[in-house]
């Protein structure tokens, strides 16, 4: 006896039901919509199909159905980010990487993470890569997600994934980084979760300290942890620091924290005999100065 055909909204359900997240985007909405129409099953069971091409006004008939039924329910004031009926329990964070697929959690929100921190971060931070290798990312996820049927996706007029901003998630406000240079990140079983490795974490903490909580935080994060996460910190400041990163972290690691290492002495060549670096380059220039990192100490250190 042949199994009972899904309707499509049920189908659709189902598909929604199925994710990870918190929230969905009419872009990853519409290519669930495209995959079950092109199909025509969902988990090995066929689907009633309605007699319409599968475009842009048979896609919004049904997500306006979704969203009568409470299936879907807008999310806050964003346009195009809904709600996922029964999915109540989750944080900004998740909510952050559904929205952005190529952002992830950093500076002192990975520091909280990490438990790098006792502070409770007011600011959710989200590193995200600047407009132009965004739209480069969506361009290679599209095809990634749609394949040889992304042309056929377009000229049904589906909706393709483009940038949310945003600046705000429930009451917690978010400030986004954009950085040429990509960050090394980690993904969270179960969870549509990203966040920054140990190693790139601490090398945030040297380039932007003012959103890792200051340099004295910073300093006092180093001298608590930085011991039994060496290995971690020289690789990521070794492979992808920029001079002046690692004789700032030269610093700190040796004279700071105490702590020694071969890649560390080889760090002083990169320390610029009569520049004007500074520890931390917020601050004004001061006359204390380290002679073998060639650093202006502009903190005050116990």
């Amino acid at each position: 006896m042949s199994k009972k055909k899904l309707p499509l909204t049920k189908a659709l359900t189902l598909s929604i039901g199925a994710s990870r997240q918190p929230v969905i985007t009419k872009y990853e909405l519409g290519v669930l919509f495209f995959h079950l129409m092109f199909t025509k099953k969902y988990d090995g069971q066929c689907i009633t199909l309605p007699q319409e091409p599968p475009d842009a006004e048979l896609f919004n008939e049904t997500l306006d159905a979704l969203h009568e039924i409470g299936v879907l329910n807008r999310f806050q004031d964003f346009k195009n980010v809904f709600s996922i009926i029964g999915k109540n329990v989750y944080t900004e964070e998740e909510v952050a990487c559904s929205i952005d697929p190529f952002s992830f959690i950093s500076h002192l929100s990975a520091m909280a993470f990490h438990g790098l921190t006792d502070r409770m971060p007011q600011i959710l931070c989200l590193s995200t890569p600047p407009q132009k290798e965004w739209q480069k990312f969506a361009a290679e996820k599209m095809q990634k997600d749609l394949k040889s049927s992304l042309e056929t996706y377009k000229q049904y007029e589906l909706p393709v994934l483009t940038r949310i901003r945003f600046d705000k998630i429930q009451k917690k406000a978010v400030q986004s980084y954009s950085s040429i240079h990509l960050g090394a990140y980690k993904s969270i079983r179960n969870k549509n979760l990203r966040i920054s490795t140990i190693g790139r974490t601490f090398l945030d903490m040297l380039k932007m300290p003012d959103l890792c909580g200051g340099i004295y935080h910073v300093l006092d994060v180093y001298r608590e942890h930085a011991e039994p996460y060496l290995k971690l910190i020289i690789d990521e400041v070794d492979r992808h620091g920029r001079p002046v990163d690692k004789v700032r972290a030269g610093f700190i690691l040796e004279e700071i924290c105490g702590l020694s290492h071969a890649e560390i002495d080889k760090w002083q060549q990169f320390a610029a005999r009569g520049g004007s670096r500074k520890l931390d380059a917020a601050e004004e220039y001061s006359a204390s100065f380290s002679e073998k990192w060639c650093l202006s100490i502009n903190v005050e250190l116990d």
